[in-house]
């Protein structure tokens, strides 16, 4: 899906044909898609590389264009990884930008709806610089959903006996691994790009940048830092979730040698021999107090060591 949007003085709004200045935002384009793209001054490979899940961050750079390719954040809540990243592709040419994506993503509904106040679509590097900036802050948004969960997750543990829990950190640590291979890759084509001096005409493009190489930094740390603890929350869990089994195993011998403490008792008394008191009138009583009196001392026992 092709869709058109140009600043005006009412805001950044959607057109309906291709104007200087304008924002193409392609979403999973069709073939006919495509070809219009290519008719606009695209080239075809760049497209296919922004559609290729397994593309790498990077920056190609001619006389007449310029193409970045940067990877963004993906949720997929249904899936074994419920957090993976996408390749997105922004081609600059003339006076136009376009952004290519497999999937519609919520970060161009806020550049669309006037999140940045001085974004505007006809400058097209100051628009990239924002693309960057979203893409980082969405990183960390996301990061703070997996350690909300996580933090949830932690507290299943503390009284599980099952692997559900640890399988469901193992599906996010997975998406972190995700995450901090794309942000180390990003970084190293915003520093390409710096070094390029594209976004030196302005001052505010070169603070621009720099924020955006500061916000990517935090997003890698927070990964780096986030890994490591449910790295180890996981080995600590694994330990907890063994203790836990064998605590549950304890309180079941347990219960088992106090039930088993009556038949004992009735078994002796069961025989088909002469026993002392067999023949006197309260030698049920008796029977039944001592099996009484040995479960209540078993399970005083079994209690002071703490096996329930």
């Amino acid at each position: 899906m092709l869709t058109i949007y140009k600043t005006t003085e009412g805001g950044i709004e959607e057109l309906k044909s291709m104007e200087n200045g304008a924002w193409i935002k392609a979403v999973d384009p069709t073939p006919d898609e495509i070809q219009q793209l290519v008719q606009w001054g695209m080239d075809v490979e760049y497209i296919h590389y922004s559609l290729d899940f397994d593309e790498m961050p990077r920056m190609e750079r001619d006389d007449d264009y310029t193409f970045i390719l940067i990877r963004i954040p993906h949720r997929q809540p249904d899936s074994d990884v419920p957090y993976i990243t996408i390749p997105l592709g922004i081609f600059i040419k003339g006076n136009m930008i376009v952004t290519i994506c497999r999937y519609e993503k919520e970060m161009f509904s806020v550049l669309a709806n006037g999140k940045y106040r001085l974004l505007k679509t006809g400058k097209r590097y100051r628009f990239a610089l924002y693309i960057f900036l979203e893409t980082a802050t969405r990183y960390l948004t996301h990061l703070r959903e997996i350690n909300r969960i996580t933090e949830a997750l932690e507290d299943q543990l503390q009284k599980s006996t099952r692997n559900r829990e640890v399988l469901e950190l193992l599906k996010y640590q997975k998406s972190l691994t995700y995450f901090a291979t794309a942000l180390r890759s990003n970084e190293v084509m915003m520093e390409r790009v710096q070094r390029t001096q594209l976004f030196n005409y302005y001052e505010d493009d070169q603070d621009l940048l720099e924020d955006v190489l500061t916000e990517n930094q935090q997003a890698i740390q927070m990964t780096t830092i986030t890994t490591e603890i449910l790295s180890s929350m996981m080995d600590a869990f694994a330990s907890i979730i063994s203790n836990n089994l064998n605590g549950v195993m304890k309180a079941l011998a347990a219960i088992t040698i106090i039930i088993n403490v009556p038949a004992v008792v009735a078994a002796f008394y069961g025989m088909n021999v002469n026993l002392p008191g067999e023949k006197h009138p309260l030698a049920f009583l008796m029977v039944f107090g001592i099996a009484l009196t040995l479960t209540a001392t078993a399970t005083f026992i079994f209690y002071k060591r703490d096996w329930f």
